[in-house]
C-alpha cells in the first residue's frame, strides 16, 4: 500500500509540474528492461495463441475453427507489440531478432537475450495454458496424451506437419511462410515507401500474422517461429506427451527451429534488394516533404 501511495504521489507531482524523483526499484539496465519487456509481450501473444488453439481443440468445433486459431496469433501479436513495443520492440520470434541483426538494426550482443526472452514467456505461457485448460484437455482425451492420432492434443503447443508433407516440403513451407513474414515486415517499416502509420503498426503485424495463417497455415501450422515452437514443445515433453514429441513427423522438430531464420534473412534481403536499396534521394522524393518520413518506425522492427 505504501509503495501504491508513492506512486499515485509522483504522478500527481508530475502532473503539477513538481520535480520529483523516481522510486528507486525502477531499472535502469538496458538489458534487463529489454528482457522483462520481451518476455511480457512474448507471454501475452503465446496465451492467446495457444488458448485459442486449446479451445478450438478441446471444444471439438463448438467454441471456434481453424480461423479462430488465425485470429488468436494474429491478435495476440497486435497485443504483444502494445506491451513490450516501446521497449524491446517486440519482436516475439527468434527469427525476427536474427535477421534484424544481420540486417544491423540490432546488435548482435542482444540476439541471446533477446531468444532467451522470448523462450521464457513461449514456455510459461505453454504452462499456463496448459493450467487452465487442464481438465478440459483431459476430458477430451481421456487422460491419454498423445502427440499422434484422432484425439492427439500435443498439436496444442507445437506445430507437427500434415501426413501429407515430407521433411522438405515442410522445411520450404517454413522458409517462404517466414520470408514472407520479414519481407512485409521491412515494407511496413519503410519509412521512404508505404509504411503502417504510427499508432497502427501493431494491427498492421497481427493483420500479417493473420494472413499467412489464412493462406500458408495448413501444411504445418505456420510456426515460423523458432522460439515460439521449440518452447512449447519442451514443456510438452516434460508435461506427460514424453520424447515422441520429437519423433513424430519423422522428427520434425528442427524445421520450425532452423527454416524460419533463414526464411527472415531471404525475406528481408529480397525486400532490400528490389525495392529499398532504390529509393531515390529525399530531395527528389515526394517533393521532399520531410513529414513523411518522421513517423516511427515499426515496433516489430526497430533499431536498438
Amino acid at each position: 500500500m505504501k509503495d501504491l501511495v508513492q506512486s499515485v504521489e509522483l504522478g500527481v507531482s508530475q502532473r503539477k509540474g513538481i520535480k520529483a524523483t523516481r522510486p528507486k526499484v525502477w531499472l535502469k539496465n538496458e538489458l534487463v528492461r529489454v528482457g522483462l519487456a520481451e518476455s511480457l509481450c512474448t507471454y501475452v501473444m503465446m496465451v492467446f495463441g495457444l488458448g485459442s488453439v486449446a479451445q478450438v481443440v478441446t471444444g471439438q468445433g463448438a467454441f471456434g475453427q481453424y480461423l479462430s486459431i488465425n485470429l488468436g496469433f494474429g491478435l495476440g501479436v497486435a497485443m504483444g507489440i502494445h506491451v513490450g513495443g516501446k521497449v524491446s520492440g517486440a519482436h516475439m520470434n527468434a527469427a525476427v531478432s536474427f535477421t534484424m541483426c544481420t540486417f544491423g538494426r540490432l546488435t548482435w550482443r542482444m540476439l541471446p537475450v533477446y531468444v532467451f526472452a522470448q523462450l521464457l514467456g513461449s514456455f510459461l505461457a505453454a504452462g499456463t495454458v496448459y493450467a487452465v485448460y487442464y481438465e478440459a484437455i483431459h476430458d477430451y482425451c481421456g487422460g491419454n496424451l498423445t502427440v499422434t492420432g484422432v484425439k492427439a492434443t500435443a498439436g496444442i503447443f507445437a506445430t507437427y506437419p500434415a501426413p501429407y508433407l515430407s521433411l522438405l516440403a515442410g522445411f520450404i513451407d517454413q522458409v517462404f511462410g517466414t520470408a514472407m513474414l520479414l519481407l512485409c515486415l521491412m515494407a511496413l517499416s519503410d519509412q521512404k515507401n508505404k509504411p503502417a502509420a504510427a499508432g497502427s503498426e501493431p494491427v498492421a503485424v497481427g493483420l500479417l500474422v493473420l494472413l499467412i495463417g489464412i493462406s500458408l497455415g495448413s501444411n504445418s501450422g505456420y510456426a515460423i517461429n523458432p522460439t515460439r515452437d521449440i518452447a512449447p514443445r519442451v514443456f510438452t515433453a516434460v508435461a506427460g506427451w514424453g520424447a515422441d514429441v520429437f519423433r513424430a513427423g519423422n522428427g520434425w522438430w528442427w524445421v520450425p527451429l532452423v527454416a524460419p531464420p533463414i526464411g527472415g534473412v531471404l525475406g528481408a534481403g529480397v525486400y532490400k534488394a528490389l525495392v529499398e536499396l532504390h529509393h531515390p534521394p529525399l530531395s527528389e522524393q515526394d517533393g521532399g516533404l520531410v513529414e513523411d518520413l518522421i513517423s516511427p518506425s515499426l515496433t516489430c522492427s526497430s533499431e536498438r
